[in-house]
C-alpha cells in the first residue's frame, strides 16, 4: 500500500475543503454584500470586526443557532437529504481541478484522471437533484415550481456546457485537465495566442472558436449556478425564494454554501480551460525575449515559493472571475422564461455546434 500517496492525497482534500473552500465560500458572500453596496452607493456590512470582516463567521454562527423548523408535510427523508446533495457535487467537482504545479514535489491535483472534464459533467450535473429534491419534498407551491424551473434549467445549458468545451479537446487532443494546462503552458493560453508561439498562424485562426467556447461556456456556467440573469428557481419577486422556500437553520446554509461552491468550481474550471490554470509567464530577456516559467520544479526554497506562487495565481484568477459572477449579478435584470430558453436551444446550442466544426476546419488545413 502506498502510504504517501494516500497521506498526501488526505492533506490536499483536507486542505482544498477546509483552508481553500469552505473560507473562500465564505468571504465570496461577503464579497458580494460589499460589492452591492458599492454598486447600489450604500455602505454594506461594517460592525461586525473591522471593516465587517467578520460577518462570515457571525452568519454562519446565526444559522447553526436558529431553530430547525421542518414543515408538517415534508417528505422527511429527501428534505433532509436535498441539501446535502446541492453541496457535495460542486465540492467533489473541484478533486480533478489543477490549482497548483507542485509543492515538495506532490502535484497540486487531488485526482488526475484521464478523463477529467467528463467527471467534472458527470459530478456537477448531480446537483439538480438536490434542488429538485428540496423543491418536491417541501410540499409546496413555490418550492416545487423552483425545482421545476432549475431542472428544465439545467438540462438546456448542459447541452451548450458540454458542446463549448469540445474544440478545445479537438486541439489538445486529450481529456486530462493537467494535459489542457501543459498544452496552454506550451503553446499559449486557448483565448490568448500571443502567450506562446506567435507565429503559427493556427493558433491565431484557433483564437476565434476559443473566444466563442469561452463565451458560451462562461454563460452556460452562470445557468448553471442559478445565477442572475438566470437565477429564476430562486426568483424572490415570483417564488418567494423558490426552492429553498421552506428550508431554515443550517439546511438553509447548506444551499446558499452549495450555490456560492458551485460558482468557484465553475470559475476554477474556466480558468483551467481557457487561462492557463497556475500558469503566469513572466517576460524574460536573456538571450533574447520569451515567457519564463515559474513553477514548483526548483530545489530547496525555490521550489517551495514556486509552488505557492503557482497555487496563489490560481485562486487569484479564480477570484476575478467570482468578481464577475457578483458584478453581473448586481447589474443585469432577470430573463423571462421564454428568453432564458430560447437562448439556451435557439442561440447557444446553435452557435457551440458551429464552433465545433469551423475549429475542425482549422485543425485539418493547420494543425496546431
Amino acid at each position: 500500500m502506498d502510504y504517501f500517496l494516500i497521506t498526501t492525497s488526505l492533506l490536499k482534500i483536507l486542505g482544498i475543503l477546509f483552508v481553500i473552500i469552505l473560507p473562500m465560500v465564505s468571504y465570496t458572500i461577503y464579497a458580494e454584500r460589499r460589492v452591492s453596496a458599492f454598486i447600489q452607493d450604500r455602505v454594506g456590512p461594517n460592525r461586525v470586526g473591522p471593516a465587517g470582516l467578520f460577518q462570515p463567521v457571525a452568519d454562519i454562527a446565526k444559522l447553526l443557532f436558529k431553530e430547525d423548523f421542518s414543515p408538517r408535510n415534508a417528505n422527511t427523508f429527501y428534505y433532509w437529504l436535498a441539501p446535502c446533495l446541492a453541496l457535495i457535487p460542486a465540492i467533489v467537482t473541484f478533486a480533478v481541478v489543477p490549482f497548483g504545479s507542485t509543492l515538495f514535489g506532490v502535484p497540486m491535483v487531488i485526482a488526475d484522471i484521464n478523463v477529467g472534464i467528463l467527471f467534472v459533467f458527470a459530478i456537477a450535473s448531480l446537483g439538480v437533484y438536490g434542488i429538485v429534491l428540496g423543491g418536491w419534498a417541501s410540499n409546496s407551491k413555490y418550492p416545487f415550481l423552483g425545482g421545476v424551473r432549475s431542472s428544465s434549467q439545467m438540462i438546456s445549458y448542459e447541452l451548450s456546457l458540454g458542446l463549448a468545451v469540445i474544440p478545445i479537446f479537438l486541439v489538445v487532443g486529450q481529456l486530462r485537465l493537467t494535459d489542457v494546462v501543459r498544452y496552454q503552458i506550451d503553446h499559449g493560453w486557448m483565448i490568448a495566442p500571443f502567450l506562446g508561439d506567435w507565429t503559427n498562424p493556427a493558433k491565431w485562426l484557433l483564437a476565434i472558436p476559443m473566444l466563442v467556447s469561452f463565451v458560451v461556456f462562461s454563460v452556460a456556467i452562470f445557468a448553471e449556478t442559478n445565477r442572475l440573469p438566470f437565477d429564476l428557481p430562486e426568483a424572490e419577486q415570483e417564488l418567494a425564494g423558490g426552492y429553498n422556500t421552506e428550508y431554515s437553520s443550517m439546511k438553509f446554509g447548506l444551499f446558499f454554501l452549495g450555490e456560492y461552491a458551485a460558482m468557484i468550481t465553475g470559475s476554477a474550471i474556466v480558468v483551467t480551460l481557457f487561462f492557463g490554470a497556475w500558469h503566469l509567464p513572466i517576460p524574460s530577456w536573456h538571450g533574447g525575449f520569451h515567457w519564463a516559467l515559474i513553477d514548483g520544479s526548483g530545489d530547496g526554497w525555490r521550489g517551495i515559493l514556486g509552488g505557492l506562487f503557482n497555487i496563489a495565481t490560481f485562486f487569484a484568477k479564480v477570484a476575478v472571475l467570482l468578481f464577475v459572477f457578483i458584478w453581473v449579478r448586481w447589474t443585469l435584470p432577470r430573463f423571462r422564461y421564454d428568453q432564458l430558453m430560447r437562448l439556451g436551444w435557439v442561440f447557444f446550442f446553435e452557435i457551440a455546434l458551429v464552433n465545433i466544426f469551423i475549429t475542425a476546419i482549422i485543425l485539418a488545413y493547420y494543425p496546431a
